[in-house]
């Protein structure tokens, strides 16, 4: 009877140590305004006081500029789009990945890049790979934002 008693405190005090870092992290899908999302991504989740933001590529059906910094510039305000979107802005981006079709593009893609982090840039990590989901593409970002 006495095992019973504490194994039930224990259990309370750590349901009132977990549940509410469960409830403060629980998962919030972002859409900004002119974005989707689809049965297999969202543009962007926030878990507590962090926004993630998927992948984004800079083409676009819109214009014929498709330069390294046409498409890092486009990808990096669809970034924008969601850290904002998710109550944040790009000077709490924590850390970004950049992937890249050739490698001979990243001057071209840290011209545009540090227009957006002029100054205390985020932690990057930039990897050349062989294609992206679309063909047309030369970057893809993603990053992680804190919220406040």
């Amino acid at each position: 009877m006495r095992l019973t008693s504490v194994s039930l405190r224990l259990t309370l005090i750590v349901a009132a140590v977990v549940v509410p870092s469960i409830a403060a992290a629980q998962k919030q899908v972002i859409v900004p305004p002119g974005m989707q999302a689809s049965a297999t991504l969202s543009p962007g989740t926030r878990a507590g006081d962090i926004v993630y933001t998927s992948g984004q590529l800079g083409v676009s059906r819109d214009t014929a500029d498709n330069t390294i910094q046409a498409q890092t510039k486009r990808s990096l305000e669809s970034v924008q789009k969601v850290v904002e979107a998710a109550g944040s802005s790009m000077a709490n981006v924590l850390k970004c990945t950049v992937f890249l079709t050739d490698v001979k593009d990243f001057q071209g893609m840290n011209s545009a890049y540090t227009q957006f982090f002029p100054k205390e840039p985020p932690a990057r990590s930039t990897v050349v790979v062989a294609a992206l989901v679309s063909a047309a593409a030369k970057v893809e970002i993603e990053c992680i934002a804190a919220a406040k």
